[in-house]
């Protein structure tokens, strides 16, 4: 038994309401957006006291496993576990996973803190104020959610009536509402009894189980046997596959939470956003004095309260008011503030189009448990990437049974084996891969290692990889 609090993060959504930064297989809470961290390395630092947290359990999928080790190394925060989801199931079978793994290792009566991924806080004393609310009152039996105090008559997001009085600062939940219209939104923000749904959870492990058992017994009895047929891989715990599919894919809220009769919230006047949308974005950024936000390469002229954000090429925006214009390696997207919770249906247009789908689906720079590459140009039979691999790591002994490539070094140290010779790299210098050749890279320096690769060949899919050797366990 614990007395910390153990903070488990759900990490395993694929959201593509930031398009076109975010994408299916570039989620959101992955992506610096506009400070130096990650969404979830945001998550992770705002648990990382160890006075008061356990370290913390991340439920993510298998897409994103190689992510969640490597950006919490880069903080230097250890894991108390990473647990995979073989297929998706909403948030309450995730969190009957997560009961019974806190269960397991810090007793029944551990209190769990449930924490979006995703989402942007400003933990300050009022913060901290709220978790030790719902702590005390998630000791004393209840379910408890964050009500965030409504700042305008929001319709993306669920609210939460607030009713009697519990113990110091929760109250009972009246009632949950679905996202209203702006009609019934300004009804519920002038009433001064509602809140937003900030999809946070405090409980504990007893209690919740006890409470999936009387209203979702079908989640919670395959979280068990999911849990119980799962298997260790490195640092990963990979949920049974057939028994985690047999939960009902529903979320906490509507499998728990609505009918609960000890459901409590804990009103928090706090700074905070799920940063669902470009407009949630501006809000939260630092603007100049004519309320722009600009990140990246971009000038901006008589423009006022717009959004401009640039991962590549120069940004060079004119005359405009009240517009977000966001440009990855590969696609810009040009449209009003006041719109931008409808990004989801433009995406939904693009994916349903053959030459635009893949806009949706996958970005240009693909992250790798040792690194990554970025596509930068693509023609018949050659394709051309910028490879960058962490110090320390190294891909995977392999061959290539269609390809050869040339890789060029151009910043750190390369070191390079092709059969049974191994070479070092320095900047400026290069080395040819015959197809069919066993070769490896790998970073032995203390740098950063970036390469040009241009590869040639009659077939150039990322399948064409024989791995011989893996200590990522991908062979």
């Amino acid at each position: 038994m614990t007395d910390k609090i153990v903070p488990v993060i759900m990490a395993g959504g694929k959201g593509t309401r930031l398009w076109p930064l975010s994408r299916a297989t570039a989620a959101k809470q992955f992506i610096k957006f506009l400070g130096d961290k990650t969404l979830f390395q945001d998550t992770l630092a705002r648990v990382s006291d160890a006075k008061s947290y356990e370290p913390p359990l991340v439920v993510t999928n298998e897409e994103f496993r190689f992510l969640v080790a490597e950006q919490a190394r880069e903080l230097g925060i250890t894991l108390s576990g990473i647990v995979l989801e073989p297929v998706a199931r909403n948030t309450a079978a995730a969190v009957a996973v997560a009961a019974l793994a806190v269960s397991e290792r810090f007793g029944e009566d551990a209190i769990l803190q449930i924490l979006p991924s995703d989402h942007a806080i400003a933990v300050d004393a009022a913060y901290l104020d709220c978790v030790r609310t719902a702590h005390d009152a998630a000791k004393a039996g209840k379910l408890v959610t964050f009500g965030i105090t409504p700042t305008e008559p929001a319709t993306g997001y669920g609210y939460i009536e607030m009713g009697k009085a519990l113990t110091a600062g929760a109250y009972a939940v009246s009632r949950f509402v679905e996202k209203p219209d702006l009609e019934n939104a300004k009804k519920m923000l002038e009433a001064g009894n509602f809140y937003w749904n900030s999809g946070m959870f405090v409980f504990s492990a007893r209690q919740i189980i006890a409470e999936m058992n009387s209203y979702a017994p079908e989640v919670v009895a395959a979280a068990t046997e999911a849990v119980k047929k799962s298997v260790k891989d490195l640092d990963f715990s990979r949920l049974d596959e057939a028994s985690f599919a047999k939960s009902p894919s529903i979320s906490i809220d509507y499998a728990v939470m609505e009918k609960t009769p000890n459901a409590a919230v804990v009103p928090a006047p706090i700074t905070w956003s799920d940063l669902g949308s470009w407009d949630a974005v501006w809000k939260l950024g630092e603007a100049d004095e004519n309320g722009n936000v600009v990140t990246g390469k971009a000038t901006v002229s008589n423009t006022r309260n717009s959004l401009v954000m640039s991962r590549t090429s120069h940004l060079a925006v004119q005359g405009m008011d009240g517009i977000a214009v966001i440009a990855s390696e590969d696609a810009v997207y040009v449209g009003r503030l006041d719109e931008s919770q409808d990004v989801g249906k433009l995406v939904q247009l693009l994916a349903s189009d053959k030459a635009t789908a893949p806009l949706t689906e996958t970005h240009p720079t693909s992250l790798r448990p040792w690194g990554g590459y970025t596509s930068i140009l693509n023609g018949d039979r050659f394709q051309v990437k910028r490879l960058f691999v962490h110090p320390g790591k190294k891909l995977s002994l392999q061959k290539h049974h269609h390809r050869s490539e040339h890789w060029i070094c151009v910043r750190g140290t390369a070191e390079v084996t092709v059969g049974d010779k191994e070479t070092i790299l320095h900047e400026n210098q290069s080395i040819y891969i015959p197809q069919g050749a066993v070769h490896r890279l790998g970073n032995p320096g203390k740098i950063l290692l970036e390469l040009i690769e241009i590869q040639t060949g009659s077939y150039l899919g990322e399948d064409d990889i024989i791995r011989l050797v893996d200590e990522f366990g991908r062979n």
